[in-house]
Order: C-alpha cells, then structure tokens, then sequence
C-alpha cells in the first residue's frame, strides 16, 4: 500500500519536474542567445589608471559616431580632468604594427559624466566591424602631479547599417568575419548540447513513469 502511494506521489510530481527542466532550458537558451554584457575596461599605467565607457552599453556599431569617456584617475582615486592632462587618442585597426599611423584620431573634450568632472571624452565613428585598440597617452599640463602614461584599450566594433558597412574602408574584415563565425559556432554547440541534455533527461523521466504505472 506504502509503495503505491509514493509511485502516485512520484507520478504527481513527475510534470513538476518537467515543467522546472523546460523553465530552465529557456533561461539557459535566453542567456545564449541574448546580445552579450560588456564590463568596462580598466587599465594602469605607472601611477594612472582609466576606465573606458563606450555608448551604448560598449557596444559600438560601424559607421554609427559612439560617444566613448576616459575616467581617468590617478592613484588614490582622485579624478584627472582633461585640462590637467596634455592627453592624445590613438585609434588602430588590429592587428596593427608598432610604428603605424593611427586610423583614426579623434580629438579629446572635456565630458561630464556619472560622478567625474570634466573628463576626457571623444566621438568616434569606426569605419567597419572588428577589433580595434584605443590608445591614451598622456602627461601632466602646468602644475599636475602624475607621471607620463600610455594605456591600451581593445574594443571588438559590431556590424552597424548596411549602407554604413558598404561605404566605409575595409578594415580588418577578414579577422572579424572569422570572429563572428567563430562566436556563432559556439552558440550554436552550446545550444544543441542545452537542448539535447534537457530532453534527454525528460525522456528518462517519463520512461520511468510509465514503467511505475
């Protein structure tokens, strides 16, 4: 008698279980699937160190202008303005080699943004999908007290407009092609394997109700 009610219990409970394995290949396929989370870079050179923000949410689009900030800190964390720092802004198309003119140099203004004061900021409008490296240099204007630095950011641009993507130079097409199909790869295994593992397991569930009835 003991045993069939713990096979009732068991049969009741078996959607349940189901229904908890569905929800959980759905977030599991939203989560892969969903456009990925960017945290923002920080590096640090001698006594300095920057973060970068990249608008929106750093993930640049080609051929879209992207509005992108240093917060810029030396040590002990007290914020650099741009009118202490003589700063430049190299941007390259990777790979790239030491001694190559910058593709793009975007002039520095001064930005407001969060809790910084005066910061530098820059527009920039990346001509075509892929990796590039943005490059701050910079050293102390009049009367400041930090040393002479260099910091290197990598950024990975997505595919903007079509029309943009046309009309802009080619630029690093063909790394960013293999990265792409690389990523998509990737999903697509991760997916079949979530999927796969998620119906096997309700198989075997169901199979092992039936045999208890």
């Amino acid at each position: 008698m003991y045993p069939q009610q713990n096979r009732n219990n068991r049969f009741y409970q078996s959607p349940r279980i189901i229904y908890y394995l569905l929800f959980l290949s759905c977030l599991v396929i939203s989560i892969i699937t969903a456009h990925p989370t960017f945290a923002h870079q920080v590096q640090i050179s001698e006594d300095v160190g920057a973060t970068l923000h990249i608008e929106p949410n750093d993930n640049p689009r080609a051929g879209e202008p992207t509005q992108a900030w240093f917060a810029l800190t030396r040590k002990g964390g007290q914020a650099i303005p741009l009118a202490e720092c003589d700063c430049e802004l190299f941007i390259y198309a990777e790979p790239h080699t030491p001694g190559e003119p910058a593709l793009i140099e975007p002039s520095l203004e001064a930005v407001t943004a969060e809790r910084y004061q005066g910061i530098p900021g820059a527009e920039i409008t990346f001509p075509k999908p892929g990796r590039y490296q943005l490059q701050l240099s910079g050293k102390p204007a009049s009367e400041a007290s930090f040393n002479p630095f260099q910091l290197e950011f990598e950024v990975t641009v997505a595919a903007g407009t079509v029309r943009n993507s046309e009309n802009a130079p080619n630029v690093n097409n063909n790394t960013s092609t293999q990265d792409t199909n690389i990523r998509s790869g990737f999903t697509i295994t991760v997916l079949a394997l979530t999927i796969f593992v998620v119906l096997g397991i309700v198989f075997f569930i169901l199979r092992g109700t039936k045999g208890r009835e």
